[in-house]
């Protein structure tokens, strides 16, 4: 499952000193990354949505993600993906199979909730966007253009929700003209979560005689 990698960490290139922003963008992100990061845990619902009108393509559908620590457990695209702070895997019911790979949490292309809260801090310029109201929200857009004029990504909108201080929507435009949309919904914190959700069951899979892939 790549799309974490893509919409919240595969865009980090590389370091930005503060002088080149907006600093009213700034402070409202480092308010959204403070407030999100400072919940022992976070879930929420999302719909996704990738959109190119070039190529006359267009997917939509939902997921859902459980962050705690370090560890998270997201679905979508029929798969589930947890990762328990030292391993990924990745569930695959349609192929009834199960990928395990090792992660190294201080590596850019590991997603880890702590670099969601904070992966606009390299790699980016950042203006002020537009303020929008979206059912009935307030949402403070901040937008961000990476520093690298190589990147796949041509821009990224972040979504702030002025009321919580919650991000509440993502938009990446790709530089093929693809848009990739995450927007949140039903967001909990510091709820009561059985450390279970992040514990992977090996045994389970292999009695539904999953193919485990390590």
């Amino acid at each position: 499952m790549k799309w974490l990698s893509s919409i919240f960490i595969g865009m980090l290139f590389l370091g930005l000193g503060w002088a080149q922003n907006d600093p009213g963008a700034k402070e409202l992100l480092d308010k959204a990354s403070s407030t999100m990061g400072s919940y022992s845990n976070l879930s929420m619902d999302f719909d996704y949505v990738l959109d190119n009108k070039k190529e006359d393509v267009k997917q939509e559908m939902s997921g859902d993600v459980v962050l705690e620590g370090d560890k998270y457990v997201v679905n979508l695209f029929g798969t589930q993906q947890i990762f328990d702070g030292n391993k990924t895997y990745t569930i695959i019911p349609e192929n009834e199979e199960v990928n395990i790979s090792e992660a190294d949490i201080d590596e850019d292309n590991t997603f880890t909730p702590s670099k969601f809260y904070s992966f606009y801090k390299s790699g980016y310029t950042y203006t002020m966007g537009e303020l929008k109201n979206i059912n009935g929200r307030n949402i403070q857009f901040v937008k961000l253009t990476p520093i690298d004029s190589n990147s796949e990504v041509n821009v990224i909108f972040v979504g702030i929700d002025t009321k919580s201080n919650h991000i509440y929507q993502v938009i990446e435009v790709g530089a093929n003209e693809t848009r990739t949309i995450l927007t949140a919904s039903n967001i909990k914190t510091n709820q009561k979560i059985d450390a279970g959700v992040f514990l992977f069951d090996e045994k389970k899979y292999e009695e539904l005689n999953y193919m485990i892939n390590k």
